[in-house]
């Protein structure tokens, strides 16, 4: 006699690779940066379903500092997914250098299985201890249905106040086990994170309005955390109402276009040595800011930023608001807009002087601009680039002394348009923002400058470019060495000895460039870098101008040593 009863229903469930493709589609993730591995294919398999794009490199630092580079351009955290053991710590570079730059990604490493803990699995590393020191939050995933959970976790940590990396570490099991849906806590987007917007004290909000009414020489630097928070509005209108100088370093760069009367960049020294008001937005107190010391001692400070830790941190203030740098900006405007008087007509006279100060800065180095010498001077190279960027231009910047050449001349034309790797100083930032760059945004050019010896750190993936066919613009100056360690080493050493460790090949990037299925040109002439430029920007493919500059001029920076004071 048989049974009328049913089988029992088997319960819906769901792989733990499943669970976090997810968790990335509810924070709005829509692409992966990956070098492929055994322990993590599951997340593969999550991914296709989602429909979120794997983009594959061929070295993990280049999905690290492509996770970080898209965060910068869309101002949504990237993600990259590496395996275990060496695919961690390959990576470690790229979450590094979004620490130091708060940048918010989240790393995804593999791991062994849990049954196999402490046994010698394959690539078994302790991955958290090693990341822990360099993200905001750094955990492994105990159990399948705590994958989304933790992942939703991990992306409150790496928003919170200035943002930064997170890493999760997922045992093989945990990742490819399944469990019922029923058991696993899948958050759902929009509603497991709350806003952490800070608009700062009120009472220190109408202070800051008060000192900026009444200054006489005021000046404010805008810094990377303007661009974070995407207060780019709001600090130029603050600065046209109140009639301030402002100078740009960092992602805060082309917050104001190159030709505003308050847009200033030669003159900061004179500034800071003479401004009764200086306002630091977004930017610490570290070695590109002297530690504080390069700021008038007999002026008011006054210092904001997403981080409390920051403000106050190397160097005294008068005033530290902790705060979002939109909300904050805002707010000061809209409360000095009720002054009788905001003193912006007393200041034209400040403007003026800091314009004179600018010029004379122009007018001793536009020989060099204009240079007609061969190797080619790097001031010629940097100011052809200058000319040859249009609004839509992203600029991105990876080396040492040709790029700290750049960082005096190439003026970004719009907000978000400039991409460096920021206080780590890092190499090799390039391939991997242009990556990023074009993959957010497709409707950009991108525009990237290497050093030789910057560009050899990863630049075996200009074939991912290739593959995916992301054309950009791509300059190596090429000098033959790394020549910011270089000038040091004669320094320091004397001629006899200032080519130790610092000497590369004579290196045909160009033919690189072609043999990788790219648009390749070599540049020996000034005269000829021009219609290079304007050759690969029609060649409608990834390319690399290779130009031969003079390994013997260097950045008035480099020669400064400024990065080591």
């Amino acid at each position: 006699m048989t049974s009328s009863a049913e089988p029992e229903s088997i319960p819906e469930s769901i792989s733990g690779g499943h669970l976090v493709a997810k968790a990335l589609k509810a924070e709005g993730v829509d692409t992966i940066f990956t070098l492929c591995g055994g322990h993590i294919i599951d997340i593969y398999d999550g991914c296709v379903d989602e429909g979120i794009a794997v983009i594959d490199v061929r070295h993990e630092q280049v999905a690290a500092h492509a996770a970080d580079g898209y965060a910068r351009i869309t101002g949504k955290p990237g993600c990259a997914v590496v395996t275990a053991g060496p695919g961690t710590t390959d990576a470690v570079t790229g979450v590094a250098n979004a620490f130091r730059a708060e940048s918010p990604m989240l790393l995804i490493g593999g791991q062994g299985a849990l049954s196999q803990h402490k046994m010698g699995s394959l690539q078994d590393l302790p991955h958290v201890d090693m990341m822990t020191p360099i993200t905001k939050f750094a955990a492994n995933v105990p159990h399948t249905a705590r994958i989304a959970d933790m992942v939703s976790m991990a992306f409150r940590e790496a928003n919170a106040g200035a943002p930064g990396p997170s890493f999760l570490e997922i045992p093989r099991d945990v990742l490819d086990a399944k469990v019922p849906v029923s058991t696993a806590r899948v958050p759902e987007a929009g509603h497991y994170r709350a806003s952490t917007r800070s608009v700062g004290d009120p009472a220190d909000i109408e202070k800051l309005a008060d000192l900026l009414v009444h200054a006489k020489k005021p000046a404010i630097l805008l810094g990377s955390q303007v661009w974070t928070t995407r207060a780019t509005d709001s600090a130029a209108d603050l600065v046209r109402t109140l009639n301030i100088p402002a100078y740009m370093n960092g992602a805060g760069r082309g917050t104001l276009p190159p030709g505003d009367p308050h847009h200033f960049q030669l003159s900061r020294r004179y500034a800071f040595d003479n401004a009764d008001v200086i306002v630091i937005v977004g930017t610490p107190f570290d070695f590109r800011m002297g530690y504080g010391r390069r700021l008038s001692a007999n002026a008011t400070v006054v210092q904001i930023d997403l981080d409390y830790r920051t403000v106050g941190k190397n160097r005294d203030i008068d005033l530290g608001i902790v705060g979002d740098a939109d909300l904050v900006l805002s707010s000061v405007a809209q409360a000095a807009s009720g002054r009788e008087d905001n003193g912006a007509m007393g200041r034209k006279v400040w403007l003026e002087e800091l314009q004179a100060v600018e010029e004379k800065a122009r007018q001793k180095r536009a020989e060099h601009l204009l240079s007609e010498d061969m190797p080619i001077h790097p001031y010629r190279l940097v100011s052809e680039i200058n000319d040859f960027l249009t609004e839509d231009s992203i600029y991105i910047g990876d080396g040492g002394d040709v790029v700290t050449f750049s960082g005096q001349v190439v003026q970004p034309k719009s907000p978000g348009h400039w991409m460096d790797p920021g206080p780590l100083g890092t190499l090799g930032v390039g391939i991997p923002f242009v990556l990023a760059a074009k993959l957010a945004r497709p409707d950009k050019e991108v525009v990237a400058l290497f050093g030789d010896g910057a560009f050899s750190l990863t630049g075996w993936d200009f074939e991912t470019l290739v593959r995916y066919d992301l054309p950009f613009v791509g300059i190596v100056g090429n000098n033959s060495s790394m020549n910011q360690i270089r000038y040091g080493q004669a320094a320091k050493y004397g001629l006899e000895r200032e080519r130790v460790g610092n000497t590369l090949g004579d290196v045909r990037y160009d033919q690189f460039a072609k043999m990788l299925g790219g648009y390749g040109e070599e540049v020996r002439d000034p005269k000829d870098i021009g219609p290079a430029l304007r050759r690969a920007r029609e060649s409608g493919k990834p390319s690399l101008i290779n130009v031969w500059i003079d390994p013997d001029v260097y950045a008035p920076g480099t020669m400064n040593q400024t990065m080591y004071k």
